[in-house]
C-alpha cells in the first residue's frame, strides 16, 4: 500500500514536466455537438488517507502513507463534455477505509462510499484551444456530494477539489491520474468527538485525500468538429473571384475586338457561315467540413445557380472535380468522401436545370494540395 502511493504521488509530481512536452500554437474552435455526443466513463483504483475529526488533539502522524490512515479503494464516474472545456460527472468512490480512532489499523478499519457530483475546467483546452490530437490535458475540478459509513449507518455532506491529468492513448481512451481532497461533516467515519462545534472548526471535520491511477473511456462521439476557417475560405473565394472577373474582362475585350471586325466586314471564319468564338474557361470552388458532404453555406446555392444559368445559356460541358483531405481519414474513405462531395454539386446543379449529360463528375480522393489542410475539402467546378 505504501509503496502504491509513493508511486501515486511521484506520478503526480512529474505533471509540470509532462505538461512541457506539448505546447500548441493553434487555437481551434469547435461546433456545438449533440446532446449524445461527448460522454466518458472512468474507473481507478485509489490510494485514500482518511483524516478524522476524533483524532484531533491525539497527537497522531500525519503523512497519509501510515497504515492506521491509508487503506485501497477504487472509484468510477459518468460524465460528459458540453464544451472542449466544461464537462460534469457524477463520481462514485469507496469502500474500504479509516476511521482513525487509533494508531491501529485493524481497529481503524470500516467501510464506506462517496458519491459526488463535479465540474470539470479542461484548462489545457481553455488556454491553448481544442486539439483532438493532445496528449496530456489538466483538467482542474470542484463539486460536493454526500458519504455514507456501512459499518456504522451514518451519511455526511461534503465538498471536493482536484486536478484529473489525463494522457491520451488513442482516440477513445486516455490515462487518469486524478488528486483530490474532500471536507465531509463528522459523520462520515460514523464517530464524532464530544464538544467539537463541527460548523466552525476545519479540524472537526472529517477528510480525504485520495490519489487515483485508472482510465477513462469516450463512448458516443468523443470528438469535436472543427468549423472552417472561413477567413481563409473566404480570402480564397475572393482570389477566385477575382480571377474569375479578370477571364471575363479578357473576354469582353476580344468579344468587342471580334464585333468590330464583323462591322468592318473582316470576318473570323472557323468554317463556311460560321464566326469563330473563343472559348471561355470558368473555374469555381465549393468547401466542406470535415468527414461532410454538405455544402456550407446558403452563398454556395447562389454560386451554383450562377454556374447553373451560364451553362444553360452556352450549353456548355461541366466538369465537377471532388476532393478530400489526404492528412484525416484512410485513402478508400478519402476516395468515397470526395466521389460524395462531387454528387451533391452534381445534383444541386441538375436540380437548378443543369442536364446530366452535361456534367462529368470526377473523384479525386485524398489529396495535400493547398494550405491549410482544410482547403482541400472541396469541389472544382469547371465549364
Amino acid at each position: 500500500m505504501k509503496k502504491l502511493l509513493i508511486i501515486l504521488a511521484l506520478a503526480s509530481c512529474s505533471v509540470a514536466v509532462m505538461s512541457q512536452s506539448e505546447i500548441p500554437t493553434e487555437r481551434h474552435s469547435v461546433s456545438t455537438n449533440p446532446f449524445f455526443s461527448n460522454w466518458f466513463f472512468q474507473a481507478n483504483v485509489a490510494g485514500s488517507a482518511f483524516y478524522s475529526n476524533t483524532e484531533s488533539g491525539r497527537g497522531f502522524a500525519k503523512s497519509p502513507f501510515k497504515d492506521f490512515r491509508n487503506n485501497l479503494g477504487f472509484s468510477v464516474a459518468l460524465g460528459k463534455w458540453f464544451t472542449p472545456g466544461l464537462g460534469l460527472r457524477t463520481k462514485f468512490n469507496g469502500a474500504w477505509g479509516r476511521a482513525v480512532i487509533s494508531e491501529d489499523k485493524d481497529v481503524n478499519a470500516t467501510k464506506y462510499w462517496t458519491l459526488n457530483e463535479q465540474v470539470l475546467f479542461n484548462l489545457s483546452n481553455m488556454l491553448y484551444g481544442y486539439s483532438e490530437t493532445r496528449v496530456w490535458n489538466f483538467i482542474p475540478y470542484a463539486g460536493g456530494g454526500v458519504g455514507r459509513n456501512m459499518s456504522r449507518n451514518t451519511y455526511a455532506m461534503g465538498l471536493t477539489a482536484g486536478l484529473l491529468n489525463q494522457w491520451r492513448l488513442s482516440r477513445k481512451v486516455a490515462l487518469n491520474l486524478d488528486v483530490s481532497f474532500g471536507v465531509y461533516e463528522p459523520d462520515l467515519d460514523g464517530v464524532t468527538k464530544p464538544g467539537l462545534d463541527a460548523s466552525r472548526n476545519f479540524t472537526a471535520k472529517d477528510r480525504v485525500l485520495n490519489v487515483e491511477l485508472g482510465l477513462t473511456y469516450k463512448f458516443g462521439k468523443g470528438t469535436w468538429k472543427k468549423t472552417p476557417d472561413l477567413e481563409a475560405v473566404y480570402a480564397l473565394y475572393q482570389s477566385e473571384i477575382d480571377a474569375l472577373n479578370a477571364q471575363l474582362a479578357d473576354a469582353y475585350a476580344e468579344n468587342d475586338d471580334l464585333r468590330s471586325q464583323l462591322d468592318n466586314g473582316d470576318q473570323m471564319l472557323d468554317g463556311p457561315g460560321m464566326v469563330y468564338t473563343p472559348p471561355v474557361v470558368t473555374v469555381m470552388s465549393f468547401f466542406f467540413e470535415r468527414g461532410s458532404s454538405q455544402l456550407l453555406r446558403q452563398q454556395d446555392f447562389v454560386n451554383l445557380k450562377t454556374i447553373a444559368e451560364a451553362v444553360i445559356q452556352r450549353n456548355a460541358e461541366v466538369t465537377i472535380e471532388g476532393y478530400a483531405d489526404s492528412n484525416t481519414g484512410n485513402m478508400e474513405r478519402n476516395q468515397q468522401l470526395s466521389q460524395q462531395r462531387a454528387e451533391t454539386v452534381a445534383a444541386a446543379l441538375q436540380t437548378l436545370g443543369v442536364p446530366s449529360n452535361n456534367m462529368h463528375i470526377v473523384a479525386k480522393g485524398g489529396v495535400d494540395l493547398l494550405t491549410p489542410p482544410e482547403n482541400n475539402r472541396r469541389v472544382i467546378v469547371t465549364f
